[in-house]
């Protein structure tokens, strides 16, 4: 089933190890800042595809880029993407970064490419009644405007925060995701799930992965989550919070700290016993998952700040 899965996906059933460390989980060569705004590699745009439906709040679109292999990363990381143009004082726009969605190894396989899940960024005036195109997001409308053949300059790739603990087979993640915040976690769960790669002859761990959309057309590789929720039944599970068409115990919008709380016991006890939580997105989440914790902390008779301590301990 999971063969065909990845054939399915990919087209292929090849294993992949031509880009790993020697062991697979040896992180003290991860690439980082191979590439700076001083010097930029140049990608090509391979494919850019919607890939939100038409009721979706706004839109988001999944990039392929090609980068040559000039800019090894690994999954967790992000890229860089400097838009054309110059700021108001004449000087270059900064790099923006975005996670990347895809694994080492590219969509292609080829270890050659590189996709970016990027939502373009639109102010909606109130006033105007309409997107007001002086306050539209400079970056995410220019990836979301290229088109294949259209050269983009890149940098990185940076961080090291989101990388995954390959070296332990038996591992459980907690994977906390608001809109593009997913991108990293498609490329977890491809390289642990999917693609014929050491760390997925190695893993036998188990991956729970919470997302918070506005509602089911803004729903980001539902259908590859949904494959991979049956071909591993038993090592994935999946939930999502839709703010827009679901209601908390409360009888308000569902978010994302809603959706955990209905699990909060399990969760807890997950930490506890080792596993890692990853989040991603706006950091305007934050807040709610932690005031979240609090609370059923406070009503466990558990001290929410001790807790914590022992937990990063």
């Amino acid at each position: 089933q999971v063969a065909k899965f990845l054939r399915a996906l990919t087209g292929t059933e090849k294993r992949l190890d031509f880009l790993e460390a020697t062991p697979f989980w040896d992180q003290s060569n991860v690439p980082v800042d191979t590439h700076t705004a001083d010097e930029p590699f140049q990608g090509t745009v391979i494919s850019s595809k919607r890939i939100v439906g038409p009721n979706a709040t706004g839109e988001t679109k999944h990039v392929t880029i090609d980068t040559k292999g000039k800019a090894p990363f690994w999954e967790g990381q992000s890229y860089g993407v400097v838009p054309p143009g110059t700021r108001e004082d004449g000087t270059p726009h900064a790099a923006r970064l975005y996670s990347i969605a895809s694994t080492r190894y590219g969509d292609d396989m080829t270890g050659k490419t590189a996709s970016l899940c990027v939502r373009r960024a639109n102010y909606y005036c109130p006033e105007l009644q309409a997107d007001d195109p002086t306050k539209k997001g400079i970056c995410s409308n220019y990836i979301c405007d290229t088109k294949p053949g259209d050269e983009i300059k890149m940098t990185g790739p940076v961080g090291k925060m989101m990388l995954a603990e390959e070296g332990d087979s038996e591992a459980e993640y907690i994977m906390v995701g608001t809109g593009t915040g997913v991108a990293p976690y498609r490329g977890f769960l491809r390289r642990l799930f999917i693609e014929r790669t050491p760390a997925n002859e190695f893993y036998v761990g188990k991956v729970w992965l919470f997302l918070g959309m506005a509602n089911s057309d803004a729903q980001l590789y539902h259908d590859e989550f949904q494959l991979l929720r049956e071909a591993r039944p038993h090592q994935f599970r999946l939930e999502y919070a839709l703010s827009r068409e679901e209601t908390n115990k409360a009888g308000e919008k569902m978010y994302i700290q809603d959706k955990m709380e209905e699990h909060a016991d399990e969760i807890m006890e997950k930490l506890e016993n080792g596993a890692h939580i990853y989040f991603c997105g706006l950091k305007s989440m934050m807040p709610g998952i932690e005031d979240m914790f609090r609370r059923v902390a406070d009503s466990k008779g558990i001290d929410h700040d001790d807790w914590i301590r022992n937990l990063k301990t």
